[in-house]
């Protein structure tokens, strides 16, 4: 295969790697929720939420994980030039951070699966949106590489951040006022 076919399946196993950890993020959120819920009702929605979170994590998110970091040796297998840009070394920070976070998902699975809640709905959604933001960095990053000021990614990474936590803070206020 040449290299643009890799990087396309790259850029496909990526955006299905976010997307199930987007999903996966807000099962967790609706699974949190259930115990605000009857008890015959929180039962059945949790039992299914287990469901529903095991089949997303092993089926699509940590395959696509997998498949991405494949995908993304194998280009600098093609592409070892891509080693020495300074944007890439950045790049790559960010998706060992995204592993963790990737990681760190499945350990609340496993936890939600023990019925162990540590986590407020609140707090998911915070979490859900540092995903957010990776994408973000990694998107720039690999689009923008050496052209984008360095103190203006840096302060649009925390501008993107200040908003996402605003948009959530201000749900949760409406959310409150709903009820």
């Amino acid at each position: 295969m040449d290299y643009q076919a890799i990087k396309a399946l790259h850029i496909i196993f990526v955006v299905s790697w976010f997307a199930g950890l987007f999903y996966m993020v807000r099962l967790f959120i609706y699974h949190v929720e259930t115990k605000d819920k009857p008890d015959h009702e929180a039962k059945i929605l949790t039992d299914q939420f287990k469901i529903m979170q095991h089949k997303l994590w092993w089926i699509i998110t940590t395959p696509a994980m997998v498949l991405t970091v494949m995908f993304g040796i194998w280009m600098f297998i093609l592409n070892p030039y891509l080693l020495q840009q300074p944007w890439m070394h950045i790049k790559l920070t960010f998706v060992v951070l995204l592993l963790i976070y990737h990681f760190i998902c499945q350990r609340t699975m496993n936890q939600l699966k023990r019925d162990e809640i540590k986590w407020s709905s609140t707090q998911l959604r915070l979490w859900n949106e540092l995903a957010t933001l990776f994408l973000v960095a990694i998107v720039f990053l690999v689009e923008m590489q050496t052209t984008m000021s360095w103190i203006g990614g840096i302060a649009g990474f925390f501008g993107v951040g200040v908003s996402l936590m605003i948009a959530v803070k201000l749900y949760k206020n409406y959310r409150n006022k709903k009820k």
